[in-house]
């Protein structure tokens, strides 16, 4: 039996509670390319994957979005960039998730002001 076929993700949705505040979280703090709004939805460009920001309107819809990973050169300077902008940032700050003979995965976690939880996360190499 043959699969579906999938050519990768297309989209992924994230509920909000107010439209503007939330595309304004997005393209002005995280700075994702805005791709653009229709109504109470919102889209922007993931690498190309589209993030649709949207008001659910049918309760089937309507519950927490899953945790967002961004994935960023230098977490540092990205967990600087939005304390900058005033978000809240968990308290253990950027910190190592998991190290092995090749790399240390780094992770801070925060909310997007509609009750997301987000993260940034970093790959870093180690020196061989």
């Amino acid at each position: 039996m043959a699969g579906v076929d999938s050519q990768g993700l297309l989209q992924i949705a994230m509920n909000v509670k107010d439209i503007n505040r939330a595309v304004a979280f997005y393209r002005d703090v995280l700075g994702l390319p805005f791709l653009f709004q229709a109504g109470n939805l919102a889209f922007f460009d993931l690498g190309g994957v589209r993030l649709m920001l949207d008001i659910p309107e049918n309760p089937r819809f309507d519950h927490p979005g899953s945790p967002l990973y961004f994935r960023v050169a230098d977490i540092h300077a990205g967990h600087a960039h939005l304390v900058s902008h005033g978000v809240q940032m968990e308290p253990e700050g950027a910190h190592i998730v998991h190290k092995d003979a090749t790399m240390e995965l780094w992770m801070t976690f925060f909310e997007d002001g509609e009750g997301n939880l987000l993260a940034l996360a970093s790959e870093v190499p180690l020196a061989k």
